[in-house]
């Protein structure tokens, strides 16, 4: 009688290693070099890729079974929250404007980091890269589904959310967004990674994932929280992979420190003013509050951005160059950002307000050394000003910063009064920046950002006009050419807050009643 055979289950180690590393090989017929040019290019040198290790070693089938369980929770919400309404649930109408805002300028990223994950995967050599990158391309579209089906549910009841990829492709302040990440996939691969996976999502993703979403559930939108908890569980995996990826870099060479250490100066700054426009809607567009921007940059960054950069000073890796200036920014960039927005909402597609005097109470407790010296005069002289019938809506172009795209809004380290501003000379040319890490980020690579795609710039160039306008016409007026070119409903998605369809249409579905709708 044959012996009969048992078949040994393979533990989680080889069994990922037999369903991912052993599908790789080198190539014959080209060299490896050939196959796989762009992981040399940018001067890392790799020795030894399998040592590589992937923190979560997720193979697919299980990627498949556990992203299903949670895809169902995730729907079963999303539906639910739409046969009940949901949207009538939520503290106040004025909240809808900053989910505008979050899904109008993160769910189009969600695409451009699938892109990205998918294209960074193709040009490592190491098998082990490859499938991490595979892994979290997928994540990355999902993200971008689950955000687009709340987008849609909140697009039947809401104003500004009916052309959301148009307007990311043209709309002034969703620049900022968009060319952060593709300022990104247009570096190399390790840039890439060390650029989205770790300075974007290990050090700065907290804030936009967790303090945002538990803002969310405090303002009874039960379908963002759960597309957002759902994105921040995969986050984490993201998240290791990042000071994986950093990781061993710095342990295959030395000569790769300071490549390493040169991408962290410039991506912790570029996500940081990316973050200015998370700030503004923590502190002034949830009606109802979590907690201050500063309360958040204080716990997720400088507590935990402390252990982390001990942790690779022995690599030899410091903090990042702007360290000290974002976490002074902290009393600042919420204030200036939201005060561009209520003077620039004639060209956005979403509303603004002035904040009532008790959110004015909340500022001042949260921010006492800056909130009632620098920002709460204004917002009084603008209030008086809108009494009066003087409400003024700016309609000029703002200069942009060169690198980060935003208007020139942030004031000097040390004098909140001052307009902070530097200037570049290329090629016989003058370029602008809001501050000493954006200009030395020009400065570095004038010939990529010289070809930055900005908004002022291409309006007076008349770039931003449809094809039947003429400029040469009696009574033309630009900035209405330029909202529809945008497809911009003027009236109904932009301007104030009060007297808006969102308002008047919110306190009807209620049997509220409002003065602002009165207006």
């Amino acid at each position: 009688m044959d012996t009969p055979v048992i078949k040994k289950k393979l533990g989680l180690k080889d069994r990922y290693a037999a369903m991912t590393r052993d599908l790789a090989w080198d190539t014959t017929y080209q060299p490896m070099d050939k196959v796989f040019p762009y992981d040399k290019y940018e001067g890392i040198k790799i020795h030894d890729w399998d040592k590589w290790e992937d923190p979560f070693r997720l193979t697919m089938d299980a990627y498949w079974k556990y992203q299903g369980e949670k895809e169902k929770k995730l729907y079963a919400v999303i539906e639910a929250f739409a046969q009940n309404n949901g949207q009538l649930g939520i503290t106040d109408a004025r909240y809808v404007n900053a989910l505008k805002l979050f899904l109008t300028g993160v769910t189009p990223l969600e695409y451009y980091a699938y892109r990205g994950f998918a294209h960074a995967g193709r040009q490592f050599t190491g098998a082990g890269a490859r499938v991490a990158c595979q892994m979290q391309s997928i994540d990355e579209l999902r993200h971008h589904q689950t955000e687009t089906h709340a987008l849609s549910h909140y697009n039947k009841y809401f104003n500004g959310l009916h052309s959301p990829q148009h307007m990311f492709d043209r709309v002034w302040y969703l620049s900022v967004p968009k060319s952060f990440f593709e300022d990104a996939y247009t570096g190399g691969p390790f840039e890439f990674l060390t650029a989205v996976s770790f300075s974007f999502e290990y050090v700065l993703t907290n804030l936009l994932f967790v303090p945002f979403m538990s803002g969310a559930a405090h303002n009874g939108d039960m379908s963002t929280v759960t597309f957002g908890f759902s994105a921040q569980s995969d986050e984490s995996r993201h998240m290791t992979l990042g000071i994986e990826c950093i990781k061993f870099m710095l342990e295959q060479d030395p000569d790769n420190v300071p490549i390493v250490q040169g991408w962290i100066d410039k991506w912790f700054w570029r996500g940081y003013r990316l973050l200015s426009i998370v700030a503004m809607m923590q502190d002034y567009m949830l009606p109802k509050r979590v907690m201050s921007w500063r309360e958040s940059w204080e716990m997720y960054v400088e507590d935990n951005g402390e252990a982390l950069f001990k942790d690779l000073a022995r690599y030899g890796i410091r903090k990042p160059k702007g360290w000290i200036q974002a976490c002074e920014g902290k009393d600042h960039i919420s204030h200036q950002t939201f005060a561009v927005f209520y003077n620039y909402s004639a060209a956005a597609a979403l509303h603004t307000w002035i904040p009532k005097e008790e959110e004015m109470a909340w500022l001042s407790e949260k921010y006492p050394e800056t909130f009632d010296q620098v920002y709460k005069p204004r917002w009084d002289y603008w209030r008086e000003q809108a009494d009066k019938g003087n409400r003024f809506y700016q309609k000029t172009l703002p200069m942009l910063c060169q690198t980060c795209q935003i208007p020139m809004i942030f004031t000097e380290p040390g004098d909140a009064t001052k307009i902070s501003y530097r200037e570049s000379d290329y090629l016989g040319n003058k370029y602008h920046c809001c501050s000493d890490h954006c200009k030395e980020i020009f400065d570095n690579e004038p010939e990529k950002y010289v070809q930055a795609w900005l908004p002022p710039q291409q309006v007076y160039q008349g770039n931003c006009f449809k094809p039947d306008a003429d400029p040469t016409q009696e009574g033309f007026d630009p900035l209405l050419a330029v909202l529809d070119y945008y497809n911009l409903k003027v009236g109904s998605d932009n301007f104030d807050f009060d007297g808006s369809e969102d308002q008047k249409n919110f306190a009807a579905w209620r049997g509220d009643s409002t003065e602002g709708a009165q207006k």
